[in-house]
């Protein structure tokens, strides 16, 4: 009677057993789904995370492969940028040898057919008259003197302010220290001597000598040798003994001047201003410091090899050392202060920066004077 009674309550109960361990099956089967879920879904975003884009821009440079200084600036800049963004940034250097227009680079990077630039700004002073500025101006500042301006007194946003008309964003790259004054075939003895005299010099040095009597025309730098060798011209200004010794000027000017044209010529770095507004805020930071970086370097490579080369070219006989007489470097000096004036009176913009570098200048030669003139001539 007692287990007839019993019987449907362990009907009952094995139903409910039966019933549970059905459902301890089913969360077996589902529960490790539905956490692999959960856990796919940030694994996901955090991979999506972890590939950021490669971006993959070339630059042309205006300088022929294997120029001292400025060839090994570009390429460092590009090695740089690579490395400081893990690989994510990679810059491929052109040479004239294959855009074949080294005097047009800023057009190329305005126009987008190269995202970047490495050029020297006077070279475009026929579109833009302040541009020439920012290279370097005669009887201006010297390379310490120019990093102070552009970086503490205005002079990098004067650039941009300037580069911004031409759809381009630039920055110091590079400085080849204080330049010699060139090559000659004859020896320059007076004013006379200056006549019709053709010389390579760009910029506003140019327009100077140009003012003074000389015939100053605008070749690229790999042309000069040909130029020089065939009369083209009978003087040439480059950069310094260390790269003028290479291009051999030596064997056809034997006269060689002393620098007041270039006491600190800058070169830059232009990069088109779509492309850069563009890139994320840590591969803008990553341009601006190479470029920075690289400016320091080549100033301080400039410097080692001209003292290097310059001790071995004093020791050669048929290269004769020379400075201009003092009415020449008058001469100039006027020529050039009345081409600052005219070239102010162009337009506003070129007026802040010409009075920008003035009134730097004006301070900073009084503290040069006593501080690196009075120095050197204790050594």
């Amino acid at each position: 009677m007692l287990q007839r009674q019993l019987l449907p309550l362990r009907i009952v109960f094995f139903r409910k057993i039966k019933t549970v361990q059905l459902l301890k099956r089913c969360l077996d089967s589902v529960v490790p789904f539905f956490l692999a879920g959960v856990l796919f879904i940030p694994a996901v975003t955090v991979c999506a995370q972890t590939q950021p884009p490669i971006y993959q821009w070339r630059l042309a440079m205006s300088w022929p492969d294997g120029t001292p200084m400025l060839h090994n600036a570009a390429a460092r800049f590009a090695r740089n940028v690579e490395i400081m963004s893990g690989g994510r940034f990679k810059i491929i250097v052109d040479s004239p040898g294959r855009h074949k227009a080294p005097l047009s680079v800023l057009d190329m990077v305005r126009s987008g057919a190269y995202e970047m630039g490495h050029s020297a700004s006077y070279y475009y002073k026929g579109k833009d008259p302040a541009t020439t500025f920012f290279t370097t101006t005669p009887f201006g500042m010297n390379p310490t003197e120019m990093n102070a301006w552009y970086y503490y007194g205005g002079g990098l946003e004067l650039l941009n302010k300037v580069y911004a008309r031409h759809n381009v964003v630039a920055f110091p790259a590079g400085n080849t220290h204080i330049q010699m004054g060139g090559w000659f075939r004859k020896e320059i003895k007076s004013i006379q001597d200056l006549k019709g005299l053709k010389i390579r010099m760009p910029g506003h040095a140019g327009e100077v000598v140009g003012k003074a009597g000389m015939n100053p025309v605008s070749i690229p730098p790999g042309e000069l040798y040909t130029a020089l060798e065939r009369g083209t011209i009978d003087a040439v200004e480059w950069v310094g003994p260390a790269n003028d010794i290479k291009m051999g000027f030596h064997k056809i000017a034997p006269y060689y001047y002393t620098g007041w044209h270039e006491p600190g010529a800058e070169v830059h770095l232009f990069v088109n201003k779509p492309k850069f507004d563009a890139l994320p805020d840590d591969l803008k930071a990553i341009v601006a410091i190479a470029a920075k970086e690289v400016s320091f370097d080549m100033l301080s490579e400039s410097f080692y090899r001209n003292a290097i080369a310059w001790e071995k070219m004093k020791r050669q006989s048929n290269i004769k050392i020379r400075t201009l007489p003092d009415d020449v470097l008058d001469l100039f000096k006027q020529a050039n202060d009345e081409l600052l004036d005219r070239a102010a009176a162009k337009s506003q913009l070129a007026q802040e920066v010409v009075a920008s570098q003035r009134a730097f200048l004006e301070k900073a030669k009084d503290w040069s004077k006593i501080t690196d003139e009075d120095y050197l001539q204790l050594r």
